[in-house]
């Protein structure tokens, strides 16, 4: 089988093309701030990346065919996870999106593409998987239940993988996976279901080298209306300009790393309070698993970095085996999840969002 990988990034487009052994071509197309200039909105966007993916394509030998096309899924409304065949409905919302991203670009090109070369095109898992029990959606204001946004192609694709390596289905297993990178996210997998989950795009969990996550909620409302500070400005603080960047003026964790352990006692602290913050997070999901994690994996970017691990260590160890799998394969999740699609191992989902 050959698929086609589309995911599409604020300031990039990544392609790749797969077959079932791995990745046979990789390619990321820069898009320069100067040329993004020119547009006022994500879908004005369209063409001009939708040309730069089929001038690149057809310099690689490699469009002579493809089995699928598979895109990064964007800001859908609430759905649960899973493979969906990119339909008109899917389009509709994506170019219609409450939120601007460049993932929401991705179905539109791949479904083109996909009709040229007579194949299906899916998205797999989109940030806006939305499998919580009903219990976790309450708070104790009405008008502000909780929302499923957090890191879920890579979340379920290392749980995929570790399963897999000790012999068992995803769907048999407990899981709290915490992903860390630029934002934060744990999620307790129950069977194969994401039951609960921290926000990480809007406010809510473990702070993170550029989001605030949980803060008291009365001290930001006094923020709010101080008059100190405009409505985007809040937002920037929550996402974007929160965290590590808030404190120290940098999202880099090694650096950050590096400055603690030569004594810098304020770089030592913020480090070790976000830590604890996703420490925190992840005996929450432990919770809401009743007790009954079969693995705690640790994911993302932060994962590689040996002192923040062993930090984390010293709080957890004792809930569940730990499991390290650093960084994330967003490209490689994909084209597995077209590839099960294709062989009838992952059942395709239909696209009914949750009001």
């Amino acid at each position: 089988m050959k698929i086609l990988v589309i995911n599409p990034g604020s300031t990039s487009t990544k392609l790749a093309v797969y077959d079932e052994n791995g990745a046979l071509w990789k390619e990321s197309i820069s898009h320069p701030a100067k040329e993004l200039a020119q547009f006022h909105h994500i879908n004005e966007q369209y063409d001009y990346r939708r040309q730069h993916v089929k001038e690149t394509l057809a310099k690689t030998g490699l469009t002579d065919g493809f089995d699928a096309i598979v895109a990064r899924g964007g800001i859908l409304k609430p759905t649960p996870g899973g493979v969906y065949r990119i339909d008109e409905g899917i389009k509709h919302d994506l170019w219609y999106a409450d939120m601007e991203h460049a993932s929401n670009l991705g179905a539109w090109i791949a479904d083109e593409i996909a009709t040229e070369f007579q194949c299906p095109a899916y998205i797999a898992d989109p940030v806006v998987t939305d499998e919580l029990c009903d219990i976790a959606r309450l708070t104790g204001v009405p008008e502000i239940p909780r929302i499923s946004a957090f890191h879920a192609l890579n979340s379920r694709a290392v749980s995929r993988n570790y399963a897999a390596r000790i012999g068992k289905k995803y769907e048999e297993l407990n899981l709290v996976v915490a992903h860390m990178g630029g934002g934060i996210s744990v999620s307790a997998h129950h069977y194969g279901k994401v039951i609960d989950v921290n926000n990480a795009l809007n406010g809510e969990g473990p702070f993170s080298p550029e989001r605030a996550g949980t803060v008291p909620a009365r001290q930001l409302v006094d923020l709010c209306f101080s008059g100190k500070y405009t409505y985007p400005e809040i937002r920037k603080m929550l996402n974007g300009r929160g965290g590590l960047f808030a404190h120290l003026g940098t999202t880099d964790v090694e650096s950050i790393v590096r400055w603690a352990h030569a004594g810098a006692e304020k770089h030592r602290l913020v480090l070790e309070a976000m830590l604890y913050t996703i420490a925190k997070q992840i005996g929450a999901m432990h919770v809401a698993l009743h007790g009954q994690t079969d693995a705690i994996i640790l994911t993302g970017g932060i994962a590689f970095n040996d002192h923040c691990i062993s930090t984390l260590r010293e709080w957890i160890e004792g809930l569940a085996p730990i499991v390290v799998i650093p960084g994330e394969d967003e490209m490689g999740a994909l084209a597995m999840n077209a590839i099960g699609a294709l062989k009838g191992i992952l059942p395709l989902q239909e696209y009914t969002p949750r009001n």
